[in-house]
């Protein structure tokens, strides 16, 4: 089992909600969140609670899913963002699942 993470601007969650469909990731759980950009190279620690100018409306998503799901889902989330050339890509990122209590 793995935990596949993907966000991404809230614009696109139509996008991921597609991705997820073809993946045949039928469960998954969403939230809104805000993301900062500010271009400050300064040590993350130190800034933990952004003062960016920049604030974006986003989505964070993630399921518990097979490899092959989240092999197929990273796939298409690539492809996304080629054919899109955002300057703000989908972004996903996995995790293994180590224990579960099903």
């Amino acid at each position: 089992m793995k935990l596949l993470f993907v966000t991404a601007l809230k614009e696109y969650s139509e996008d991921i909600t597609l991705i997820f469909k073809k993946a045949n990731i039928h469960i998954y759980s969403a939230t809104d969140t805000i993301g900062f950009k500010d271009g400050d190279e300064s040590n993350l620690l130190d800034n933990w609670f952004s003062s960016g100018e920049a604030k974006f409306d986003s989505v964070f998503v993630f399921s518990f899913t097979s490899e092959e799901h989240v092999d197929v889902a990273m796939q298409l989330i690539k492809e996304h963002n080629t054919t899109s050339q955002s300057e703000f890509p989908i972004r996903a990122f996995v995790l293994p699942v180590e224990k579960s209590s099903h």
